[in-house]
């Protein structure tokens, strides 16, 4: 049984909170974090709504619980960007649920949230008010090419399992092709014209640039 809120309930437990979405490599996870640790308030990370993943099951969330159905790592990533595509959208939408409750759990503690979210934008629209949105977005080139230049161990993982494949070199290349696809032009455009505001990560970017931008928009 699906049970449905009306969204003006949710836009109004999450006054406190500020998302931040985009593509790949955009710097949302580190923006997330320093507003956190600037204005007192708490980071919704990358993947917090794990904290709810021993819910989750095959039948409701049969994306999310791909992890707990697939064949092993090199099934996973063997995939054709197309499936993957869509696995990752399919992901975002059954997460979306688990983050709205979650961060209604977090509203209680009066902090400001600052999430780094895939929550879908029309989601967005229905929660938050347009200040408490941002995009931020890179060029495809960039957020393929340095997707594995990151510390952050989920990524590390990945990578290591790419090298570990029969043939490392065409399982990075179709990984690659993957990345293409889920920061394609048309995700990228999706995003640049939702009418949210949007920052657009370049070579010249900086954090702080960046963090003002944030700042002023978010009205903080």
């Amino acid at each position: 049984m699906k049970i449905e809120i009306e969204a003006n309930l949710l836009r109004y437990l999450l006054r406190g909170a500020y998302f931040i979405t985009g593509t790949a490599y955009a710097g949302k996870s580190t923006a997330a974090r320093l507003l956190a640790e600037r204005h007192g308030g708490i980071c919704c990370g990358e993947n917090y709504h794990d904290a709810l993943s021993a819910a989750i099951d095959p039948e409701h969330q049969p994306n999310l619980s791909y992890f707990s159905t697939m064949g092993g790592w090199s099934e996973f990533l063997s995939r054709t960007p197309e499936q993957y595509d869509a696995w990752i959208t399919g992901c975002s939408r059954e997460a979306a649920e688990m983050e709205l409750l979650l961060l209604t759990q977090l509203a209680a503690q009066d902090k400001k949230l600052f999430v780094d979210t895939n929550i879908p934008l029309e989601t967005l629209r229905a929660v938050a008010s347009p200040h408490h949105v941002a995009v931020m977005v890179c060029p495809q080139r960039m957020s393929v090419e340095r997707f594995f230049d990151r510390p952050d161990a989920e990524k590390q993982f990945l990578y290591r399992q790419l090298l570990a494949m029969p043939d490392p070199d065409a399982a990075l290349a179709n990984y690659r092709r993957i990345l293409e696809q889920i920061n394609s032009p048309e995700h990228y455009d999706e995003y640049a014209s939702s009418g949210f505001f949007t920052y657009v990560r370049t070579e010249k970017s900086t954090q702080d640039e960046a963090l003002r931008a944030l700042e002023t928009h978010f009205q903080l």
